[in-house]
């Protein structure tokens, strides 16, 4: 559960080289207050030396300077949370304005709207659907371009996972049982007209949950569910990241990524597996890519190639902005997915109640993979079609993206102009009111 190029299923670490887990979080914190003066210093530098009335300013050497001094700055810096900055879209060709508005709220998450503000009723339906973004190290805004992809013909919903360092303790805890419930409550505030989209990890989850309600004969089943290169199973064609679990066993990560998250922050005390960890895996797969990219932000700097340098800051605040997450989910989702391998062997439990996803009868299946997926390989988001063998056949989809890795399956260019359409399509040709006039003609 690593994030490969971007995102990911929920973080895996990528090496051995971490020291037990007691203590790391504190000496985390001691480490980033004491270098608290030096960033200060690297600021008034980097302002000195980008001073115009400065005669060094000028010079190769004041641009070294200045360049030094913000590379360091970043690289020691703890990013907080990013801003969606999603100010307008356009619908039907006419750009209006967006306002992002909370409709649900638990203490681990926040269901957000993205409510566009239209003068009149557009003309062709607008599916609603809920984006469940991946609990998996980075903020839900690691969307944003998914969301932006669907603002323009859809009623767009988020889920807006909140940091466990900010929950305290006597908000109870947080496990992968819990996110099925959460799953579920939103689907029932939505009213269930709506067409749900599990991007990596949460395809496990959301599977479940519509497994639960199908059983249940709940009326608020979504019309349909995407699933976007998720670890239904892992068994086939295993990449790096699955095999890490296999080999580690579940002992190994509760001994060496779990910690207690220290004073002052909200959640004192709670056991999680903290972001920063987190980020020392994402940056070990591609450590070399990743030095390269900061030795081109410092040529950029000193050449004052500003388009260059602005593009690597706003990669890297989205990237370098990370999240703990609760030590009971992390856990059982590993031995769930990861270990255990237990939906596809029909062992899945949510709360000691079986998950049976062949009890999905009413909800369309669309599962979608991308070539060069190095987090979850081929075939493991398709395997859910194996498991919901009551769908009907027209009522199934898989769709395979030529020549993009895991990023490229839910954003970016090829996203944008051939997988968004292709779900838009699914979506309405699975809509609530197509299934009732389907009904109503038999």
């Amino acid at each position: 559960m690593a994030i490969g190029e971007f995102g990911g299923a929920a973080a895996l670490p990528a090496t051995d080289s971490f020291i037990p887990s007691t203590p790391m979080y504190w000496l985390y914190e001691l480490g980033h207050a004491a270098l608290n003066p030096s960033r200060v210093v690297a600021d008034a530098t980097k302002l000195f030396f980008k001073n115009p009335a400065n005669p060094f300013a000028h010079t190769l050497y004041g641009k070294s300077m200045a360049a030094g001094a913000e590379l360091f700055e970043r690289s020691t810096r703890r990013y907080k949370k990013p801003a969606w900055d999603i100010a307008s879209t356009l619908v039907e060709g006419e750009r209006v304005p967006v306002a992002v508005v909370p409709v649900w709220e638990r203490p681990f998450c926040r269901l957000l709207h993205f409510q566009r503000l239209m003068p009149h009723a557009p003309r062709r339906p607008q599916p609603k659907v809920l984006l469940v973004a991946p609990m998996s190290g980075h903020f839900a805004t690691l969307l944003r371009g998914t969301v932006e992809a669907f603002l323009p013909n859809h009623e767009v919903y988020i889920t807006d996972w909140t940091d466990a360092r900010l929950v305290p303790v006597s908000a109870g805890a947080f496990d992968l049982d819990t996110y099925i419930d959460y799953v579920i409550a939103m689907l029932h505030a939505l009213g269930g007209d709506v067409h749900v989209v599990g991007v990596c990890q949460p395809s496990v989850p959301v599977l479940a949950a519509v497994s639960l309600m199908e059983a249940d004969k709940d009326p608020n089943v979504p019309n349909s569910m995407m699933l976007m290169g998720g670890p239904i199973d892992t068994r086939r064609n295993p990449t790096a990241v699955n095999n890490l679990a296999q080999e580690r066993g579940l002992d190994w990560f509760r001994t060496h990524v779990i910690t207690k998250v220290p004073f002052p922050h909200p959640g004192f005390m709670r056991d999680v597996y903290p972001g920063f960890l987190q980020l020392h895996g994402f940056m070990s797969m591609n450590l070399d890519r990743h030095l390269d990219a900061h030795y081109n932000l410092f040529q950029h700097l000193v050449k004052g190639d500003g388009d260059s340098a602005q593009k690597h800051r706003e990669f890297y605040d989205e990237y370098l902005a990370v999240m703990d997450l609760t030590a009971e989910f992390y856990l059982q989702t590993v031995d769930t997915v990861f270990i255990k391998h237990a939906l596809p062997k029909g062992e899945m439990t949510h709360r000691g109640r079986a998950i049976d996803p062949s009890a999905i009868t009413r909800v369309a299946l669309m599962t979608i993979e991308g070539e060069n997926d190095d987090i979850s390989g081929l075939g493991q988001t398709q395997a859910a079609h194996d498991l919901c063998v009551n769908i009907p056949a027209d009522k199934k989809v898989h769709y395979m993206q030529p020549s993009v890795g895991h990023y490229g399956v839910f954003n970016g260019s090829r996203f944008r102009a051939e997988i968004a359409p292709r779900m838009s399509d699914f979506m309405l040709s699975n809509g609530r009111m197509k299934s009732r006039k389907s009904a109503s003609a038999a």
